[in-house]
């Protein structure tokens, strides 16, 4: 059994069947990838995962519990976090308060921005705060507002975010969508050091094969919404079904 179980989700829009019959399984401090091409149902898997999505049929099961039918905070709650495709952050604030929004909101019970206010009489929750950007190489621009940061920091903030929070399992939705060649490879170096360094499990969608080779320990490649194969790294890319689902190659 894994971390994450998902047994026999089906998810229909209209005519459209998105997902059929999805089983999948994600052993507990992995990095499990999704992959397959545009329509291949990867974000309506994601949203299943994270409470956004209810599945017609099936279930979802996260450490022992199911997920299906709870609030995104919920599910937050029981230590899943996500980071979106576009990194979800506040910019008219700076990268230290956006840091204790997360924290505030574990400690209080609910996201309260204006609790920000007073984040200088928090001293417990700053220190935490300093040394997550520390761990991710931000302490720097903690003063920094994060609406003038790059993609890729705009992206490291986002994760640091949700870190600071000790989830048991990380959800990345096409973290490196939009970024530079270098900011991808810091992006993969942060999360090679994430994957060695903390208790986690780690589940990602991506399109670039450079960013799932160089990271998954096992892969998942969908197709019309339906699992293809799932197997290790080295044996996917010369996978007939995966060539034939044409997934590209890593570079």
């Amino acid at each position: 059994m894994g971390i994450l179980e998902v047994k026999d989700v089906n998810k229909r829009f209209g005519g459209l069947k998105a997902l059929s019959d999805v089983n999948l399984s994600v052993q507990e401090n992995t990095v499990h990838a999704i992959i397959g091409p545009n329509g291949a149902g990867k974000s309506t898997l994601l949203n299943c995962l994270v409470g956004k999505l209810i599945p017609d049929t099936g279930s979802v099961m996260f450490d022992g519990k199911s997920v299906l039918g709870r609030k995104p905070f919920e599910i937050n709650q029981m230590g899943i976090s996500r980071v979106f495709q576009t990194p979800e952050i506040f910019g008219n604030l700076t990268v230290m308060e956006n840091m204790m929004i997360p924290l505030l909101a574990k400690r209080d019970g609910a996201y309260r921005l204006h609790a920000i206010e007073s984040i200088d009489h928090e001293k417990d929750l700053v220190e935490t705060a300093e040394q997550m950007l520390k761990d991710v190489n931000m302490i720097d621009k903690r003063n920094m507002h994060s609406a003038s940061m790059s993609r890729g920091d705009k992206r490291r903030l986002e994760m640091a975010m949700c870190l600071v929070q000790n989830p048991k399992l990380l959800l990345l939705d096409e973290p490196t969508a939009g970024m530079a060649r270098a900011d991808t490879n810091n992006t993969i170096d942060l999360l090679k050091e994430i994957k060695a360094t903390r208790d986690i499990t780690i589940a990602i969608i991506e399109h670039d094969m450079h960013v799932v080779f160089s990271l998954a320990d096992r892969i998942t490649v969908l197709a019309q919404g339906t699992p293809l194969v799932e197997d290790l790294p080295e044996n996917i890319k010369g996978h007939p079904k995966v060539q034939e689902a044409y997934l590209g190659e890593a570079h």
